[in-house]
């Protein structure tokens, strides 16, 4: 019951829309009507995205966000229910992130939040899952869905032999059976939102052009009149 708990703890905090706050703050702090990150450049609510619509410092500040919720769900779930707990939280964030109930489960793709649960869950694979991203996107030229479908399963075979081998994990939770199941859940659920995002037709080149324009460059004409 505890872990239960943990889990709908996780996906609670997993939830919370760091991207919409942000870009809603963005658009007030400029005096300009906020963009809806579903609907424009790629119709992704993440970091990236905001990235090119409002600018890097407040993609930055989603990223972060994004990755702070799914350390401190990871950390909620540990103190709920213990080591199965932290991994049944930690998958609920990311869950909880690309799954959001209040957003009729339109979410992100769940890499940062993932990242942040992995800081909580599985440290010690963390500097491996960093390198092996960062190579994969090199040698794809920027495919970050290549990117993700290769981190993903190393990621879910070392969670399996981690725990097979029981092998520590720095300042993580003992490797339980958990820690299989954690990566499997949240591999999956971000594997299936990059081929949906994949699959979903295009937009029409001049709406898609007009989706990129800057937020600062979208300000409503004054209605006073000309001298």
């Amino acid at each position: 019951m505890r872990t239960l708990i943990a889990a709908s703890l996780g996906y609670l905090v997993g939830s919370f829309p760091t991207a919409d706050i942000v870009t809603r703050y963005a658009a007030r702090r400029n005096g300009e009507e906020s963009v809806d990150l579903r609907a424009a450049g790629t119709g992704n609510p993440g970091s990236l995205n905001a990235a090119k619509l409002l600018g890097w410092k407040w993609g930055a500040i989603i990223l972060a966000g994004d990755m702070m919720k799914g350390a401190l769900a990871s950390l909620a779930g540990r103190a709920v229910a213990g080591d199965n707990g932290t991994y049944a939280a930690g998958s609920g964030a990311v869950i909880g992130h690309c799954a959001p109930v209040w957003s009729g489960f339109r979410g992100g793709k769940g890499v940062a939040t993932s990242a942040g649960t992995s800081l909580v869950c599985f440290p010690a694979y963390m500097p491996v899952d960093i390198s092996l991203a960062a190579a994969t996107l090199a040698l794809s030229r920027g495919q970050a869905g290549t990117a993700t479908y290769v981190a993903s399963a190393v990621f879910v075979t070392a969670a399996l032999y981690w725990w097979l081998r029981r092998n520590g994990s720095l300042w993580g939770p003992k490797p339980t059976i958990g820690l299989p199941a954690y990566a499997l859940s949240t591999s999956a659920i971000i594997t299936y939102r990059f081929v949906t995002a994949q699959m979903a037709p295009a937009s029409p080149p001049q709406t898609a052009a007009l989706q990129t324009i800057p937020l600062k460059a979208k300000r409503p004409l004054s209605r006073n009149p000309l001298p």
